[in-house]
């Protein structure tokens, strides 16, 4: 792919970037930077790992928690981010936020979170979800200190343990995340309550995307989105990531071969790169 359309698409994104409230027909889009709707969708995919639809939601997601951050109420919030109706951001944002517009607005008042801790070879893990999904993965050293940084993320949330008697979901998705910490391969397949910027979720759906026993290196990520001078952008979208293992910033490494950072420690870090390249040595 050469050098020319990759500085369009990435035009493009800034273009969708600075203008979230408008209707951007990917006819429009295409004419914008002279490529064709057809040729552009293919090549728009191909670099940034997702559609200008689905790029274009993204930014009008975040445009939307920044205004409910700042105290606008919902409906306006809605109204100035772009969306055409409640309805339609509602089935959006929960996808994205985990909880309602005005739950996120709020620190998740009147959302009911379940957590569990267990015990794994690299530590405790504390698995935190609504019932949408997940939305809290962690490892610790202390129970309490993880639950403080749970209520941290949701200071308005009720948080409770999750009670013996599981239910099949919760259970499913523990189980998910233990297979992967053995290093099997993993699928897209447990449900994420991903909060972030457009920019971040850009980097945390192409980390889904990196085969377990694989790596990357930190410019590696960046240029497979489209932004190959945002290497330091990309360490900071993994450094934000609140999901350890299911979205798996261990896989990112730096280009010499380092390790990089990790907020879980590089002892961890170490460990679960060497799991995933036994497992996949076992599948060969």
């Amino acid at each position: 792919m050469g050098d020319s359309t990759r500085t369009r698409i990435r035009e493009l994104c800034a273009y969708i970037e600075a203008h979230p409230d408008a209707s951007l027909t990917l006819a429009a889009l295409g004419e914008r930077v002279h490529l064709s709707p057809g040729y552009l969708q293919r090549r728009f995919k191909a670099i940034t790992g997702v559609s200008p639809k689905q790029y274009a939601r993204m930014c009008r997601l975040r445009a939307l928690r920044e205004l409910l951050r700042e105290g606008e109420t919902v409906t306006d919030a809605i109204c100035d981010a772009g969306f055409g109706s409640a309805s339609r951001v509602y089935e959006q944002a929960t996808e994205r936020l985990g909880m309602t517009p005005g739950q996120y607005r709020v620190g998740g008042a009147g959302l009911e979170i379940s957590y569990a801790t267990v015990s794994t070879p690299l530590g405790l893990l504390m698995m935190a979800a609504t019932d949408r999904g997940l939305c809290f993965v962690q490892f610790g050293e202390d129970e309490a200190a993880m639950r403080d940084r749970l209520a941290a993320e949701y200071p308005a949330a009720s948080l409770s343990p999750m009670p013996a008697s599981t239910d099949a979901a919760f259970d499913a998705w523990m189980a998910g995340l233990r297979s992967r910490l053995d290093g099997a391969p993993d699928g897209r397949d447990l449900p994420l309550d991903v909060r972030g910027t457009a920019f971040q979720t850009l980097v945390w759906e192409y980390l889904q995307r990196i085969p377990a026993g694989e790596t990357r290196s930190y410019s590696d990520v960046a240029a497979a989105i489209g932004r190959p001078a945002a290497v330091r952008a990309v360490a900071g979208a993994c450094a934000a990531n609140r999901l350890a293992v299911v979205i798996p910033c261990h896989r990112v490494i730096r280009g010499d071969g380092g390790l990089g950072g990790y907020r879980w420690g590089l002892a961890r870090k170490r460990a679960l790169l060497e799991r995933e390249a036994a497992g996949r040595g076992n599948e060969e």
